[in-house]
C-alpha cells in the first residue's frame, strides 16, 4: 500500500506559519506527527510508503509518490487517524472517497494527482464523468467514535493535544513493556499510565499520571526536582531541566531542552525554552529559542475569547477559545524577558526582543523590538540558522535554504 498525505491550499494557509516550512503531515499533535500516526496505524514504512502532496517548494524535502498506475490512497493530512476511520478508508475501492460534510478525507485512485487537485467539486466532477455520481461517497456520521481530529488552525493543535497523546500512547506501547524506573528518589503516581523508553534518565522527579498518560522517550532526561503531570510526552533525546513544572496536555518534541512552567503546549523539536518563564496553550516550531524569563499570556483579563492573526483571511480571527498563547514558526527567537501577548503569532526566522509587548503579529524575517520591526537581513538569518543547527551537529541543507528563500520572497 502507498499512502499519499495531501494538503489543500486553504488548509496550508490557515496553518501558517507552522506549515510555511512543512506539509500538514509533518505537524506534531500528541506524541507523533500526523505522518507517523498513519504509519503506525497502517503498519507501513514512514520512509518508503508514506508520501506527501504539498506546495511545490516543499516537495523536494517532502517528496510525493512517483507517477504510477498503482492504486493509492490519498488522505487529507489535516485529519488524524483512529481505528474506525481507518476501517472506513480501507473499505474504499477505486474512485471512491470518504468525506465529512464538504471536506474530502480520503480518496482511492490510481490517478497521479497534483497539489490542489483534491476538492469535493473536483472529485464529484470526476465521478460524474464516469457516471458513478454520488454512489462513490461515504459520509462520516457525527459521533465520537468515528469523527477524527481535524487540524484546521494552530489552536487545534494544542486544543487536541491531550486526546492525541492518549491515542498515540496506546498504539506506541501496545504489547510492549516499559523500562523500570531505578532511581529511588523518583515518585510515580499511577505507574500503569507511565511508559519509559530505553535510555531515558530520570532523577529525583515526580511523575503524576493520575489524570493522564506520561510518555518518556528514548535517551530523554528528566532532571532533579521536576514535576510532570499527564497527559505529557517527552520525545527522544529531549531534556526537562532541573526544577521544571510540566503541566498536562503538553508535548516536548525530539531533542528540545525545556524548563520553567509549560502547560498545554506543543514544542516541535530541536527548540529550547531552557529557563524560567511561562508558556501556555502555545505551539512552537523547530529550531526556536525562548530566552530566560520569556512569558506568554494565554488568558485575557476580561476572560473574553482570543483573536489571532490568520494568513488566509489576512485579518484577526476569533479562536472561540478563552485560553490561547503563542504560535511561533521555525527558526524564530525571543530575547531575555520577552513578553508575548495573548494570541501572538510569530512567523519564520523572526527575532523578537526589547521591553514591552511586541506586536500580536510578527511577520517572518522580522527583527522586532517591542511593537516596531524591520526586515531581518536574509543572509544573516541563514547564518544564525546554520550556527544553531551546527550546535546539534546538523547542517542547513541547500534544500532548506531554498525553502527559507521562498518564504522570504512570498511572505505576506
Amino acid at each position: 500500500m502507498h499512502l499519499v498525505l495531501f494538503d489543500t491550499p486553504k488548509s496550508r494557509t490557515n496553518l501558517f506559519p507552522l506549515t510555511l516550512t512543512r506539509p500538514l503531515g509533518d505537524l506534531r499533535v500528541g506524541i507523533l506527527t500526523i505522518a507517523e500516526k498513519w504509519s503506525k496505524y497502517l503498519d507501513i514504512s514512514l520512509d518508503t510508503q508514506i508520501h506527501y502532496l504539498t506546495d511545490d517548494y516543499l516537495q523536494i524535502k517532502y517528496p510525493t509518490l512517483p507517477a504510477s498506475t498503482e492504486e493509492k490512497i490519498y488522505i487529507n493530512a489535516a485529519f488524524c487517524p483512529n481505528k474506525e476511520l481507518l476501517r472506513l478508508i480501507l473499505s474504499l475501492k477505486e474512485g471512491h472517497y470518504l468525506k465529512n460534510k464538504d471536506t474530502i478525507i480520503a480518496y482511492c485512485s490510481s490517478e497521479n494527482l497534483s497539489f490542489g487537485d483534491i476538492t469535493e467539486n473536483s472529485i464529484l466532477n470526476k465521478n460524474s464523468t464516469s457516471n458513478t455520481g454520488f454512489d462513490n461517497s461515504l459520509e462520516i456520521v457525527q459521533n465520537t467514535e468515528i469523527t477524527p481530529t481535524h487540524i484546521r488552525y494552530s489552536h487545534d493543535i494544542f486544543g487536541n493535544n491531550g486526546a492525541e497523546i492518549a491515542l498515540d500512547f496506546a498504539i506506541i506501547t501496545r504489547n510492549r513493556k516499559s523500562q523500570p524506573i531505578l532511581d529511588p528518589h523518583t515518585i510515580v503516581y499511577n505507574p500503569e499510565n507511565v511508559f519509559i523508553e530505553k535510555g531515558a534518565d530520570l532523577k529525583a522527579c515526580v511523575l503524576n499520571a493520575e489524570k493522564g498518560f506520561i510518555y518518556i522517550g528514548g535517551n530523554a532526561q528528566v532532571q532533579e526536582m521536576s514535576v510532570i503531570q499527564g497527559n505529557f510526552a517527552l520525545c527522544e533525546g529531549a531534556v526537562v531541566s532541573i526544577g521544571s513544572k510540566m503541566k498536562g496536555d503538553t508535548t516536548i518534541g525530539p531533542y528540545c531542552k525545556v524548563g520553567g512552567e509549560i502547560s498545554n503546549s506543543v514544542i516541535w523539536g530541536y527548540s529550547n525554552k531552557g529557563h524560567e518563564g511561562f508558556l501556555g496553550n502555545s505551539v512552537v516550531g523547530q529550531w526556536c529559542n525562548l530566552g530566560a524569563d520569556t512569558n506568554t499570556s494565554n488568558l485575557k483579563n476580561n476572560y473574553s475569547t482570543v483573536k489571532i492573526w490568520n494568513y488566509e483571511q489576512k485579518t484577526y480571527i476569533d479562536t472561540n477559545k478563552i485560553f490561547c498563547g503563542l504560535t511561533m514558526g521555525d527558526h524564530s527567537k525571543a530575547g531575555i524577558n520577552t513578553m508575548f501577548n495573548t494570541g501572538t503569532v510569530v512567523g519564520v526566522s523572526a527575532n523578537v526582543f526589547g521591553g514591552g509587548f511586541p506586536s500580536k503579529f510578527i511577520p517572518s524575517f522580522a527583527w522586532s523590538e517591542g511593537a516596531n520591526f524591520v526586515t531581518f537581513d536574509f543572509q544573516k538569518a541563514l547564518d544564525v540558522a546554520q550556527k544553531v543547527m551546527q550546535r546539534r551537529n546538523i547542517q542547513l541543507s541547500e534544500t532548506e535554504k531554498n525553502i527559507l528563500q521562498h518564504i522570504k520572497n512570498c511572505e505576506l
